[in-house]
């Protein structure tokens, strides 16, 4: 008992040696510690306007054929299907069409009108109101809204 008592005065007695070395009191009696004062920032030189450096220019790609070159064939194939009353392969037409071009408000267009030919109004309706979203010019635009009423 007594080594665990001894022990214990030695560990007590370490902390307090260690929390007084960690102590940041300063007795009244001296002066307090100086605070350094920063050093004032040099003042900014005068910033001279280089020219951009010129990057080299790259050659143009050569021309892709467009989306629309392999369109127009599909979307004319679909209006004969269309016009034949093969609704089926029209709509098979128009949704490779729309593989190849999906944000193309003719595609939209042609397929509403599929549907409306083939008798289901809500479809084509539905597609043309889905069509309204990628229509560029006032044309395609009334076109498809034809569907919507």
């Amino acid at each position: 008992m007594r080594l665990s008592h001894m022990l214990f005065r030695f560990t007590a007695v370490g902390l307090l040696i260690l929390l007084a070395a960690c102590s940041t009191y300063t007795p009244p009696a001296s002066t307090p510690a100086p605070v350094e004062q920063p050093e004032p920032e040099p003042e900014p030189k005068p910033k001279v306007a280089t020219p951009p450096a010129k990057l080299p220019q790259t050659p143009p790609r050569p021309a892709t054929p467009s989306a629309s070159a392999a369109l127009q064939p599909l979307l004319a194939k679909a209006a004969q299907a269309t016009e034949r009353g093969e609704y089926e392969q029209a709509l098979a037409l128009l949704e490779r069409a729309q593989r190849v071009d999906p944000d193309s408000a003719e595609v939209y267009l042609g397929m509403a009108q599929t549907h409306q030919a083939r008798g289901n109004a809500a479809q084509a309706r539905a597609t043309a109101e889905r069509g309204l979203l990628y229509c560029a010019s006032e044309a395609q635009c009334n076109a498809l809204r034809a569907y919507t009423r």
